[in-house]
C-alpha cells in the first residue's frame, strides 16, 4: 500500500481508479505558505515538513510576515521551491516581481479588484495600465504575471477575463484559474471557465467551496452539484484542462492545518485531479 492509498484508506477520502490519468507528472502539487500551522516549526522545518508529505513547493504572499532569508535558506536546504508570489491586495505589481525573481519563482499571481468608483470600461482600462507598467520587469525576469479569477474582480466572467488577457497581448501574462472561485461567486461552472480560458491558463488553485472538508460548505450555491461532494465537476475540468495539454502547479487554497491535515488535503488533491501518488 503506497503512500496515497493509505492516507485515502484510513481518513475515508475516496480514491479514484488506480490508473495514473493523463494529468500524472504534468502537474505539481503545493499549498501556499501561511496554510502550514504548525507554530513551533522554523521555517527549514516548515519546508522540510511539505517535503515530508510529498507536496512540491509552496507559494509566498508578498505580505507574509517571515523572514526572506530564511526562505531562501529553506529552499537551499530542503530543494522545495518557492514557485510564485501572491501580489496580496496590492496594485504595484513590479515589487512582487523584484520578490519572485530574488526567491526564483516562476510567476506573480495579481488580480484586477475592482475600483468602486470607476466604471466596468474605466476599471478595465485602470488594471491594462497597471499591467503595461510592469511588463517590462516581467520580460526582464521572464516571469509571467497571472490573472487570477476573485470575487473582489469586475472581471466576473470567464469571457471577460480572456478579453482581459488577450487585450495586453503579451505571453507574460496569464491567467492564474481558481477553480472554486467560478460558480460560487460568477455563476459560471468551473468546466466553463476551464474551457474559455483554454491555453491562457498558467497556474491552477485548486479548492472547492462546496467540499465538507476543503471547502466553506456554507457558500455552496443551492442545486449546484458536482462530484466528489462538492461543487466542482472535476472529471469535466481536468478534460478540459487534458485537452489543452496544461502541464504546471495546482495550489491548494484551503483552510490550512497541521502535518494530519495537510497529508489529507494532498491525498484530496491527487483524488480529484486524478493523480497516482
Amino acid at each position: 500500500m503506497n503512500r496515497r492509498q493509505f492516507l485515502i484508506g484510513s481518513t475515508g477520502l475516496v480514491a479514484s481508479s488506480g490508473i495514473a490519468g493523463y494529468l500524472e507528472g504534468r502537474i505539481r502539487l503545493a499549498v501556499k505558505y501561511h496554510m502550514i500551522n504548525e507554530p513551533t516549526l522554523t521555517v527549514v522545518d516548515k519546508f522540510a515538513l511539505l517535503r515530508e508529505i510529498g507536496f512540491d513547493g509552496t507559494e509566498l504572499k508578498t505580505d507574509e510576515k517571515v523572514d526572506h532569508t530564511e526562505i531562501e535558506r529553506a529552499i537551499g536546504e530542503t530543494g522545495i521551491p518557492v514557485h510564485g508570489i501572491v501580489n496580496a491586495g496590492k496594485q504595484e505589481i513590479i515589487p512582487a516581481l523584484e520578490l519572485a525573481h530574488r526567491l526564483k519563482c516562476e510567476s506573480v499571481l495579481s488580480f484586477a479588484q475592482t475600483q468602486p468608483d470607476l466604471s466596468y470600461e474605466e476599471n478595465f482600462a485602470f488594471w491594462q495600465d497597471l499591467v503595461r507598467k510592469a511588463l517590462p520587469t516581467a520580460e526582464q525576469h521572464g516571469i509571467p504575471i497571472c490573472i487570477e479569477n476573485v470575487r473582489a474582480s469586475f472581471l466576473d466572467q470567464a469571457e471577460e477575463m480572456a478579453r482581459f488577457i488577450d487585450s495586453l497581448d503579451s505571453p507574460m501574462v496569464k491567467s492564474y484559474f481558481d477553480l472554486g472561485n467560478t460558480i460560487t461567486w460568477s455563476e459560471q461552472p468551473a468546466e466553463d471557465w476551464a474551457r474559455i480560458l483554454g491555453k491562457r491558463v498558467q497556474k491552477l488553485d485548486i479548492k472547492d467551496r462546496g467540499h465538507p472538508e476543503f471547502g466553506e460548505a456554507k457558500l455552496k450555491r443551492e442545486g449546484v452539484v458536482g462530484s466528489n461532494e462538492g461543487e466542482v465537476h472535476w472529471e469535466r475540468v481536468r478534460t478540459l484542462l487534458e485537452g489543452n495539454e496544461f502541464s504546471g502547479w495546482a495550489t491548494a487554497e484551503v483552510p490550512g492545518g497541521d502535518r494530519t491535515r495537510l497529508a489529507r488535503m494532498k491525498a484530496w488533491m491527487e483524488d480529484v485531479l486524478d493523480l497516482n501518488g
